[in-house]
């Protein structure tokens, strides 16, 4: 299988959007199951073993916050 190569993908959506792949998101986590979203034309599987966290980023009059995933690629 090829190596795939580095990436960073922002990618907007809207709020009916959003709300659809978090109640996804929330189902998957609450049942251990893996969880699928297609990102930029990318198909990515998350792992039910991933770790999630919560990031907030303050830089001037700029705030974010970020829900993640990560997992290691076998």
């Amino acid at each position: 299988m090829p190596e795939k190569s580095d990436r960073d993908i922002e990618k907007g959506y809207t709020v009916n959007q959003t709300v659809q792949k978090l109640r996804r998101l929330a189902d998957c986590l609450e049942q251990g199951k893996r969880f699928s979203i297609q990102i930029a034309g990318e198909r990515i599987n998350i792992p039910a073993t991933a770790v999630f966290n919560i990031e907030h980023e303050r830089e001037g009059d700029s705030e974010e916050v970020e829900f993640q995933f990560r997992w290691s690629v076998k």
